[in-house]
């Protein structure tokens, strides 16, 4: 992994030009690494990023019994699972504190082993991310629940069976478990009002190389035949979206140019329509896409949706590099009720984001009667100063980055680690664009 640094300090006013090289979802691949838990054939992954997270995964899956061989250079994970078995009580709980994915293994231990034990979810602190919709989704399946001092016990004594199970909200952590669920579950198993990210898409190939049956309708319905056994599978992941988003923004906000090898139109194309509309450009070439802003860098109005909507995790460096645009933007995050919280300390630097309860946009929107901050109103473009910041999260991490670039004088970002959670190769990524480092302390 990328040396563990606990801040950094850098330096703003210089554009960002150069190239960024791009690879695999992290947010795809540490499912389809969960999905080895279905076969006892082996597993390989290519186009791995190397991230923090798959380093998790790679240590989780290890301790079930599997034997993981990860290349972080060449990006490929091999697995044989041919020896797993389910995390202890201890284990489990080790790894729910740094991330969601624990959560994700219950449907293939249930199927495999016949129990498995929930945790409380951990990962970033951006609104409550509970498992009701998968405990609902796992219980109308067989799956019986027990409550225990530790968390949440499930046991499956008949073995999984396919049912008619109807989301309240196309939840994508639901929707991936009810596929690694049903895959080997006897009947059918038909999933309504699903996600259907292109993450989830990504999955659905992984599990159909291994030999599942699965269907995806025009209207978010996804059938799946359970089938007795799965084979192990060979699948070059897709390249992470949210990253690629990320260093367009980047590109607009410092009024530089960044070419994103690797970049898909396919993945990006709700990004691209509001990137454009705010006065961004971009160029699509073969091996990846090109950005920078136009001369007419102007406010626009977006509103955060599942798919094919404009995406959660693009919503934070896309508000930082609003507020360089002309104008007043309004945003409307409808996917999480608390993902707001990050604009306190672009203010401190000099933005003007004024956060509301009321929803300020038309789409539905499960927040506007619970009292959460989920709307906010951009005014630029404003100058930003350098600030002492402390990173809460991921994707705010990334556009505290965006911030100190555009700022005058110097940043000093902590908890800078939490960044190779997802962004791999981020310092040398900096510095191959022009950045200003100042100071990494050791």
């Amino acid at each position: 992994m990328d040396k563990q640094i606990k801040s950094m300090t850098l330096r703003g006013g210089k554009p960002l030009n150069g190239e960024i090289i791009i690879r695999g979802a992290k947010n795809a691949i540490s499912k389809e690494m969960v999905a080895s838990l279905l076969t006892s054939e082996k597993c390989v992954l290519e186009n791995v990023a190397r991230v923090r997270d798959i380093e998790i995964m790679k240590d989780m899956i290890s301790e079930m019994g599997a034997t993981v061989n990860y290349n972080p250079e060449a990006g490929v994970v091999e697995i044989d699972p041919q020896n797993i078995h389910p995390l202890s009580m201890e284990a489990v709980k080790r790894f729910s504190g740094i991330s969601r994915i624990p959560t994700l293994t219950a449907g293939p231990m249930l199927a495999r082993f016949g129990e498995t034990f929930l945790p409380r979810p951990g990962g970033c602190s951006i609104g409550q991310r509970p498992i009701d919709f998968h405990i609902m989704a796992l219980e109308k399946m067989g799956a019986v629940l027990e409550h225990i001092d530790e968390g949440l016990k499930l046991t499956c004594p008949c073995g999984l069976k396919g049912a008619k199970i109807r989301l309240d909200y196309p939840s994508v952590g639901a929707t991936e478990q009810v596929l690694l669920a049903a895959v080997l579950a006897e009947g059918v198993t038909e999933l309504s009002n699903a996600a259907i990210e292109p993450e989830i898409m990504d999955l659905i190939l992984v599990l159909q190389k291994m030999g599942a049956y699965i269907m995806v309708d025009t209207d978010r319905v996804i059938t799946i035949h359970g089938v007795k056994t799965l084979n192990g599978y060979f699948h070059v992941a897709l390249p992470d979206r949210t990253e690629a988003a990320s260093w367009a923004c980047a590109a607009a906000a410092t009024n530089g140019r960044i070419f994103v090898r690797n970049a898909r139109q396919i993945d990006l194309v709700t990004f691209l329509n509001k990137f454009r509309q705010a006065g961004g450009e971009f160029a699509v070439k073969e091996n990846g896409i090109e950005f920078w802003r136009s001369d007419s860098f102007k406010a626009t109005v977006l509103e955060t949706d599942v798919h094919p909507g404009f995406m959660t995790d693009w919503q934070q460096p896309f508000v930082i590099m609003l507020t360089q645009a002309e104008g007043m933007s309004i945003v409307h995050e409808t996917v999480y009720e608390d993902r707001f919280g990050y604009t306190q300390a672009l203010n401190s630097m000099g933005a003007k984001i004024q956060v509301y309860k009321e929803c300020l946009g038309g789409k539905t929107c499960r927040f506007g009667q619970r009292n959460n901050n989920h709307s906010a109103a951009i005014m630029g473009p404003t100058p930003l100063k350098g600030a002492t910041i402390d990173i809460p999260d991921l994707r705010a991490g990334f556009s505290y980055v965006i911030a100190a670039f555009i700022a005058e004088g110097e940043t000093v970002l902590n908890n800078i680690d939490i960044i190779n959670r997802g962004y791999e190769y981020f310092i040398e990524k900096l510095q191959g664009i022009g950045a200003d480092i100042v100071s990494i302390p050791e």
